[in-house]
């Protein structure tokens, strides 16, 4: 199984991750998910059931961090086609 660079949730690369990965109901590190859609086994937005909802919530909290509203929706056009939507 390759290793995956970015969360295939969100598309927040892996080197941004404070905590390097969510992980896993055993504790292991996910190599799939980040720390902020992940932890424990379950994702930790269950309302979030579609990539366009994910696209969104990326977006106000990349705007909450202070970037532009334009980069961040350019940064995650990419959501619809991770392992998590498809």
């Amino acid at each position: 199984m390759k290793k995956n660079k970015f969360c295939q949730s969100c598309g927040m690369p892996f080197s941004g991750d404070p905590k390097g990965g969510g992980s896993e109901k055993d504790g292991a590190k996910s190599d799939m998910y980040c720390s902020y859609c992940f932890k424990d086994g379950p994702f930790l937005s269950p309302e979030i059931t579609d990539p366009k909802q994910m696209q969104i919530l990326c977006i106000e909290k990349m705007k909450e961090k202070g970037m532009n509203g334009i980069l961040a929706w350019i940064l995650t056009r990419g959501i619809p086609r991770l392992e998590r939507w498809k």
